[in-house]
């Protein structure tokens, strides 16, 4: 059985396009008969969605002007595996993002809320 996923693009897309704003959007779809909330967007950019309304998807390929490919890349995320010793090994499930933070030995740190005076 081979396991395969998407990584979805639309930040990176929309970052190319010169548009950093999630509200931007909104006008560009509703052209386009396509009628979502702010968050709905905001969500739609900053989450990797489950599954979309077809309509929504060919409104944003034709704002960004590209193709499925180059905004939600295939990625193979595992197939059968043989037993090879490295069972605790973490498995890579193909977000690139995770695998790019891990490559490059950065660790997150948490934040800290200062008091307004401070």
């Amino acid at each position: 059985m081979r396991l395969i996923g998407f990584e979805w693009r639309l930040r990176e897309v929309m970052a190319a396009a010169g548009m950093f704003s999630t509200t931007k959007l909104v006008p560009l779809l509703e052209e386009r008969g396509v009628y979502l909330s702010t968050s709905q967007v905001y969500r739609l950019a900053a989450e990797k969605p489950e599954r979309m309304n077809m309509q929504a998807l060919v409104a944003l390929l034709d704002i960004f002007d590209c193709t499925f490919e180059g905004f939600a890349p295939r990625v193979v995320l595992g197939g059968a595996v043989a037993a090879t010793g490295t069972a605790d090994a973490a498995p890579d499930h193909g977000d690139s993002a995770t695998n790019r933070l891990r490559e490059s030995g950065l660790k997150p740190r948490r934040a800290r809320i200062l008091p307004p005076d401070a």
